[in-house]
């Protein structure tokens, strides 16, 4: 039976990425304060009680999923640049990109009698279009609960990033991500995954945030999610992990919709919406 290996809060970057390398995934233990996870768990849990269940095997007909955590949770906003992380992210995706962007934020609340969620790979959010030579994702899931067998932890295929796809994952080859809270799963978009079965009569509720590649769409539209008039008092770092900012030359500029407004307005970075300064080589000139 595999397990993943669990490094220190003090574990350096590159003990972090060798692990990543090697397995697909490991778990960070304690990296999560307990104060600001109780500030988590107090911002979060109002829009947790009215979000519904989910309507099919995949999403959990007993596991509630809430989003749109950047605009509902300052406490969050803090975790997602968390340093640690947040260099591991960009450095892992670096060969593939020049920018990394925020790809999703949510809670999963998974209540008991839960079955296991299907085993998956993350980057089938684009579908089968990506080469599998590219890396699109960075993922985390925090431990707001401590994670057990009984409770669902998430399950792991450790190596599996490197199969071949339509390799199947036996029994044998899976293990679960037991965790105490405050602890985090780190995983690539590439290593095969599910929730677990909650056969205990507790709640397992863990904070997924992701990371992907600056050029791919994100799976949470966060300009939808986390709307201009919100983004633009928001620390510059975060704003342009939501993607506003340019992702490349040419690539996030858009066109003022009401052409009495400015003088030749056809080409705007997307700090022009938030009021803010763009980023040096962030502007599009013709």
């Amino acid at each position: 039976m595999p397990k993943l290996q669990t490094l220190d809060a003090t574990a350096s970057q590159a003990q972090l990425l060798q692990v990543l390398d090697r397995d697909g995934a490991c778990i960070i233990a304690d990296l999560l304060p307990q104060p600001l996870r109780d500030q988590i768990v107090e911002e979060v849990m109002p829009y947790v009680a009215q979000t519904r269940f989910g309507g099919d095997d995949f999403s959990g007909r007993k596991t509630r999923r809430t989003g749109a955590l950047v605009a509902r949770s300052p406490a969050c906003r803090d975790l997602i640049t968390q340093p640690i992380i947040l260099d591991a992210a960009r450095a892992f995706l670096a060969p593939f990109t020049e920018k990394i962007i925020l790809h999703l934020t949510q809670t999963i609340f998974i209540g008991p009698g839960e079955g296991a969620q299907p085993l998956h790979r993350d980057r089938l959010a684009w579908g089968n279009h990506l080469p599998r030579s590219i890396e699109p994702q960075f993922n985390t899931i925090w431990a707001l609960t401590d994670f057990t067998a009984e409770n669902g932890a998430t399950r792991v295929v450790p190596g599996s990033h490197r199969w071949q796809d339509g390799q199947k994952a036996t029994a044998d080859d899976q293990c679960q991500a037991e965790m105490r809270q405050g602890s985090v799963l780190v995983y690539s978009g590439s290593v095969i995954h599910s929730g677990g079965e909650n056969r205990s009569q507790e709640i397992r509720m863990g904070l997924n945030l992701t990371y992907c590649l600056g050029w791919l769409r994100q799976e949470e539209n966060q300009f939808l999610s986390c709307p201009p008039y919100i983004a633009r008092h928001l620390p510059q770092a975060l704003q342009e992990l939501l993607g506003y900012t340019m992702g490349n030359y040419a690539l996030g500029y858009y066109s003022d919709p009401d052409p009495g407004l400015e003088i030749n307005a056809g080409v705007l970075p997307p700090e022009r919406a938030l009021g803010a300064t763009p980023a040096a080589g962030n502007t599009l000139t013709n």
